[in-house]
């Protein structure tokens, strides 16, 4: 809250000026002279709004340090204010008395309010100890009265954790800022819909049981000058020792106090039982002494104020306190139920703006599928077309393929007569292979049996060579012999005819000579027809026999006495027989086998 500047009209020509800071404002007024302590208190309560007086005072530091409460009936100026300094005298509007129960006797908000603040700078400050679990829940209610309910998407509400949790309790854990504010959140959660005054008074329920709230601590020491500590309550005095403010060793209630007093810097508390020992302390300044006795009086009268019935005013008061709380509740019931018609409708705008666009996108959708159906219509009529033309190319298609069906049946029919002619053919063929076959070895028969008649043929041949030979040296030395040339003419020619005869036997069937490349057959050396054989260069087998029926058929004849040297004729005749061969060594001649 900004500061808020308050000035009264001046009574007198002499006046000064005052600065009052709250928990939450600074007021400055200008205060006559001769104005009270009262006077400048009412005027701060008048000025925020403040009814329940009796709980506060104005805080000063005195010209020597010392912390005082300006006293009401004295004379502002009168009292040990630092009046040095140009500027205005500064006052602190402090909390002095705290009640024993604060949601019965916090009557106005603003009182609730100031409270708060106050105590929760005091936890923060570390003056009152606060464990850290109810550390972290007073946060979460400071964080409520603060902001109000909780929101997620909300950012930077935990940017400094100092101004929520203790710097002891920080510093206890090894924890993260971002550790800290998600412990936070789990408790801020819980608080929706509490007001701001309900979340202060929520945090005050909790500050109150505390050990150190509401206690003003003073040093002292006893008679043995052990040093001790005096707690001043709304509930009596305690004695503290030196190491531990929270658990107290002596107890004094305001019922069991009979008198306080106090003589220079020796304090004495006398109780009700007379029978009991007075107990006496000292304090090291005197002011000490007097700002104790004082706050033992204001919080005594509080405690006897609060077991007797209310005074008028403040029955007033506080039924005004009912009525302006109802009436709030009300307001806040009906603000609580304009927000929640005002979150329905909302959520029931949002849901018909959602409808809307989901029916903008169903429209854009339908034009888009409409658009599509369209250039889908004219892309099938387009197939439908493409399709008839296809169709008809099939169909004549198809019309060839049955054409090409027919005359491939047709074909079929005619490579199956062929099949079967070739078959036919082919067992013809078999047939005619087997007879070949046939022939073949008897082919081969008669060729092994030719081949045994040639070598006897050449075994006779050799027999007659040899009886000829014989013949031929046993006779007389022919110096002058006469040959008949019919002799030697009609010898060949009944050789050819012989070799004649042979061949035409083992020629008489074309196709078999054709057929069988390797049947014997007489040859002349030259490569005309003669009595030899091409394959194994042997003479055919002609018997001896015939040579010498051709000599004995002509052996009737004399044989003529003839020179050797014969005409050319002759001589060609015979020296052309495969058989027989002349030559003429001057005085003798002789036959010789044509192989030698």
């Amino acid at each position: 809250m900004s500061p808020m500047k308050m000035f009264k009209k001046k009574k007198s020509g002499k006046s000064f000026g005052v600065q009052i800071t709250t928990m939450d404002a600074e007021l400055q007024f200008s205060l006559d002279v001769k104005a009270t302590g009262q006077e400048l208190f009412d005027l701060v309560c008048r000025t925020i709004g403040l009814r329940e007086t009796w709980y506060f005072g104005l805080q000063y530091t005195d010209s020597k340090g010392y912390v005082a409460w300006l006293k009401m009936e004295k004379r502002v100026r009168d009292q040990d204010v630092n009046m040095i300094s140009k500027g205005p005298v500064s006052f602190l509007f402090l909390c002095k008395f705290y009640p024993e129960d604060v949601s019965e006797e916090l009557v106005q908000e603003i009182t609730q309010h100031l409270f708060f603040l106050q105590v929760k700078q005091s936890i923060l400050s570390m003056d009152i100890y606060c464990p850290p679990e109810a550390s972290v829940l007073l946060a979460s209610y400071a964080v409520q009265a603060k902001y109000g309910d909780y929101d997620p998407e909300a950012k930077g509400l935990f940017s400094n954790n100092q101004d929520l949790l203790p710097q002891r309790v920080i510093e206890q854990y090894k924890m993260t800022p971002q550790m800290w504010e998600d412990r936070i959140k789990v408790w801020y959660a819980d608080h929706k819909g509490m007001s701001r005054d309900e979340a202060e008074m929520e945090y005050l329920k909790i500050a109150q049981d505390l050990d150190m709230c509401g206690v003003n601590y003073f040093e002292i020491f006893n008679k043995k000058d052990s040093n001790l500590w005096l707690g001043v309550t709304n509930l009596g005095l305690n004695i503290y020792e030196a190491d531990n403010k929270l658990s107290p060793k002596i107890m004094f209630p305001w019922s069991e106090i009979r008198n306080i007093s106090f003589d220079d810097k020796k304090f004495i508390i006398k109780t009700v039982d007379k029978s009991a020992p007075n107990f006496t302390f000292y304090s090291k300044k005197l002011r000490m002494n007097k700002l104790i006795l004082d706050l033992c009086i204001g919080n005594h009268d509080l405690f006897m104020r609060r077991r007797k019935p209310d005074p008028m005013d403040v029955q007033q008061m506080k039924a005004q306190a009912k009525e302006e709380k109802m009436r709030r509740q009300i307001e806040r019931s009906k603000l609580l139920r304009e927000k929640q018609l005002r979150e329905e409708v909302e959520r029931e705008k949002a849901a018909l703006e959602q409808r809307l666009i989901q029916y903008q996108e169903e429209i854009r959708m339908s034009k888009e599928a409409l658009q599509r159906s369209e250039e889908s219509a004219d892309l099938l009529a387009e197939k439908s077309v493409i399709a008839e033309q296809e169709s008809a190319l099939l169909h004549q298609k198809a019309t060839e393929a049955e054409t090409e069906v027919s005359r491939i049946k047709l074909s079929v029919i005619k490579t199956e007569e062929e099949k079967s002619l070739m078959e036919n053919k082919a067992r013809d063929a078999e047939m005619l292979v087997n007879r070949l076959a046939e022939e073949a070895e008897r082919r081969k028969y008669e060729a092994n049996e030719l081949k045994k008649e040639l070598e006897m043929a050449r075994d006779a041949e050799k027999m007659a060579k040899d009886k000829l030979m014989n013949f031929l040296s046993s006779s007389v030395p022919i110096t002058s012999v006469t040959l008949s040339e019919s002799l030697i003419t009609n010898g060949i020619a009944a050789l050819q005819q012989h070799s004649h005869n042979f061949q035409h036997n083992n020629h008489t069937d074309p196709s078999t000579s054709s057929s069988n490349s390797n049947s014997p057959m007489l040859t002349s050396p030259s490569g005309s027809n003669s009595g030899y054989n091409n394959n194994t260069n042997n003479i055919n087998p002609i018997s001896s026999n015939m040579f010498q029926d051709a000599l004995s058929s002509t052996s009737s004849v004399p044989l003529p006495s003839f020179n050797l040297s014969c005409n050319n004729e002759s001589n060609n005749n015979l020296s052309s027989h495969p058989f027989l061969c002349y030559t003429t060594n001057n005085s003798s001649s002789s036959f010789y086998d044509s192989q030698h």
